[in-house]
C-alpha cells in the first residue's frame, strides 16, 4: 500500500490548516517536499482553486496555490516523488491549455505527474471564467476524453465531441510518460461512477473508513458490468495522524501512539482494498512537521504491508 500527502501552505482551508501555516512560504514548502522525497512517499499533490469568493473565504481562505506552477516548482527541488494534483478542476479551462501545462510539467519533471481531475464545487468560481456550472459533471465527462487524446503520445492529437472539437493541431513537447494516470476524485454517485468508467484510479472525498468497503464495491461493480480490465489504483484519505505520544492537544479524531498501532490502523485500509492512502500529519511548526514526515517514512510505512 503506497502512500502520498497533500502539501500544506499551498492550500489553507480554516477545515485542515495549522496555525503556523499562515506566515508560511516558498521555502517551507520545499523543505516539505525535499523531507516527503527523502521519507520516500509516493506522491505529493496540490489543489487547485483560481478564486474564492467572500462568502466562502472565512472557511476556505484564499490561498490556493496554483497547482502546475507549484508541481514545477517542486519538480526540480526533488528526485523521485510523484507529482499529483489533487484535484485539477478542468472543466474551467479548455482541455488543450490543460494539457498543454500538464504534458510540460510530465516532460520537465522526467515523467512524475499524476493528473487528478474533479468536478469542482465553487459556482462563482465558474461563473468568473465563463464556465458552466450547472453541466460541470457532463463537461468534466467529455474533458476526461479530450485529455486522453492530448495528453497521449500523438503529437497531433484528435478529440471529436459535443463540446469540443480539434484535429490537425500539434503540441510539444509531449508527456515523458506514454499514459498520464488519471485518477477521478469525488464521493458522489456521479463521481464515483466516473471514477470506474472513465480514471485509471479514485481519489475520495471525505469518506470515512465506514463508507469505504461500499464505495469500492460499487467501484469494481461498476467496473465488471463495463467489462473494464487493467489496473485501477483505489485510494482513502487517513485521519489526521500523529507519530509518537503528543504533549499536546491533537484533536480526538487524530490517530496517534507507536509506529505499530498506527501502522496497525491503517493496514485496515489495504483489508477494504484500498492501494494507496493520503495522510496528513497535525503539527506547531515546520521542523515537526517535518520530523513526523520523517517519523512515518522510516518507521511506519514499512509496516503498512
Amino acid at each position: 500500500m503506497a502512500y502520498g500527502i497533500q502539501l500544506p501552505v499551498q492550500a489553507q482551508s480554516a477545515l485542515f490548516a495549522e496555525g503556523w501555516e499562515a506566515a508560511a512560504g516558498p521555502g517551507d514548502l520545499v523543505a516539505l517536499a525535499r523531507a516527503v522525497d527523502r521519507a520516500g512517499f509516493g506522491y505529493l499533490a496540490a489543489c487547485d482553486h483560481v478564486a474564492i469568493p467572500r462568502r466562502l473565504a472565512p472557511a476556505m481562505s484564499t490561498v490556493w496555490y496554483d497547482p502546475v506552477a507549484t508541481l514545477a516548482h517542486l519538480s526540480a527541488v526533488t528526485e523521485r516523488v510523484r507529482l499529483l494534483s489533487h484535484v485539477a478542476v478542468v472543466g474551467l479551462r479548455h482541455p488543450l491549455s490543460t494539457a498543454k501545462q500538464y504534458a510540460t510539467l510530465d516532460h520537465l519533471s522526467g515523467g512524475r505527474l499524476i493528473l487528478g481531475v474533479g468536478a469542482g464545487h465553487v459556482r462563482e468560481e465558474f461563473e468568473a471564467l465563463g464556465a458552466d456550472f450547472e453541466r460541470r459533471g457532463a463537461v468534466l465527462d467529455e474533458t476526461i476524453d479530450a485529455l486522453r487524446a492530448a495528453l497521449g503520445p500523438e503529437e497531433f492529437p484528435e478529440h471529436h465531441g459535443k463540446l469540443y472539437d480539434f484535429g490537425g493541431l500539434g503540441q510539444r513537447p509531449r508527456p515523458a510518460q506514454r499514459d498520464v494516470p488519471l485518477w477521478v476524485g469525488g464521493s458522489s454517485p456521479a463521481a464515483v461512477r466516473r471514477a470506474a468508467l472513465k480514471g485509471d484510479g479514485w481519489l475520495p472525498q471525505g469518506d470515512p473508513r465506514e463508507r469505504l468497503p461500499a464505495q469500492i464495491a460499487r467501484l469494481r461493480r461498476l467496473r465488471e458490468e463495463a467489462g473494464i480490465e487493467g489496473p485501477f489504483t483505489v485510494g482513502a484519505i487517513a485521519e489526521p495522524l500523529y507519530v509518537g505520544r503528543a504533549g499536546w492537544d491533537v484533536g480526538r479524531r487524530t490517530l496517534t501512539g507507536t509506529p505499530e498501532e498506527i501502522a496497525e490502523s491503517l493496514r485496515a485500509y489495504r483489508v477494504m482494498g484500498v492501494h494507496q492512502i493520503q495522510v496528513r500529519f497535525r503539527s506547531r511548526d515546520l521542523a515537526e512537521l517535518i520530523e513526523q514526515i520523517g517519523l512515518f517514512g522510516a518507521e511506519v510505512a514499512p509496516r503498512l504491508n
